[in-house]
């Protein structure tokens, strides 16, 4: 069982597929392969498990961003009903396309029914196509995400939810059922200056992605110099660096990696891998959980 400190999650196999650190065996694996990892995850002690949103993406886009993108809301009820302790966070669901009640009332079930396990990750958009497919404005964007921030916040965990903002008003209606969590966790995506301020401002956490650590050290050390920096903030970081804990030789290396994102101020990571096969992923596991957490947490 991991211990109390800094958490680890798992940037979760199979449910997306990304062309720069994608294992050749998950592309076959599904249900039964989830179930496995979710449930060895969680008698470890990881912290999340991570599913990212995309409806449908642009084929010109297909050979960087990769196709396979499960529906996140569809993935963790599924795997909530299979696993007792660990956390589910949307990584990232992307704002824009949904209204914030409506975010509030199905993700506000899937809380009740796992007991109050659920982080919302969401960001602006990036896809214009997909923003045209599903008749979403691409323009003008940041504002409405913003506003719905402060919307969602409102809305979540709320049975009788009430705001009036620039882009969205609601009130006098009943969402029930609600969010068990008061204040869940909501942690922003995004790789730029801006996307950490908006987290500041209106999240729990900063949640950045294809960042280096140099670049990340930068970033980092002008926002603490922001009149909106604060310590009670989670640093959400995901090493770029595929390596294999269960290798005697690449440890040391992992290990290496791990203790330069805390050193940046992580205070969660998302943990991938380069693994052979299923069993080998959860090997490796079983190995970064008994060797290398204990070095991280108190």
């Amino acid at each position: 069982m991991l211990h109390r400190g800094m958490r680890f999650g798992l940037t979760t196999p199979i449910v997306t597929r990304h062309p720069a650190n994608d294992a050749p065996w998950t592309e076959d694996a599904g249900p039964a392969e989830l179930v496995r990892i979710a449930t060895t995850a969680d008698r470890l002690g990881f912290h999340h498990l991570t599913c990212s949103e995309h409806v449908a993406i642009p084929a010109a886009a297909a050979p960087v961003r990769g196709t396979r993108y499960y529906d996140p809301l569809a993935t963790f009820g599924f795997l909530a009903g299979q696993t007792e302790n660990i956390r589910f966070v949307t990584h990232v669901l992307v704002l824009p396309y949904h209204h914030p009640v409506a975010l509030a009332k199905r993700w506000g079930t899937l809380d009740r029914l796992s007991g109050g396990r659920v982080i919302l990750g969401v960001g602006v958009g990036t896809l214009e196509e997909e923003f045209d497919l599903l008749g979403v404005e691409f323009a003008g964007r940041g504002a409405r995400y913003e506003d719905a921030l402060r919307a969602l916040r409102a809305a979540f965990g709320s049975r009788e939810p009430r705001y009036a903002g620039t882009h969205y008003h609601f009130g006098d209606v009943v969402v029930d059922p609600c969010g068990v969590q008061a204040r869940v966790p909501i942690w922003l995506g995004g790789r730029s200056a801006r996307s950490l301020r908006r987290a500041l401002r209106f999240g729990d956490g900063w949640d950045p992605f294809r960042l280096s650590i140099a670049e990340l050290d930068t970033l980092l050390a002008r926002a603490r110099g922001w009149p909106e920096w604060r310590v009670s903030f989670d640093l959400v970081l995901s090493p770029e660096q595929l390596l294999d804990p269960t290798d005697a030789r690449e440890r040391a290396a992992f290990v290496d990696l791990v203790g330069r994102h805390r050193d940046l101020g992580a205070t969660v990571l998302n943990l991938r891998f380069r693994s052979a096969g299923l069993e080998h992923y959860l090997e490796q596991l079983e190995a970064v959980a008994t060797d290398v957490v204990p070095r991280f947490v108190a």
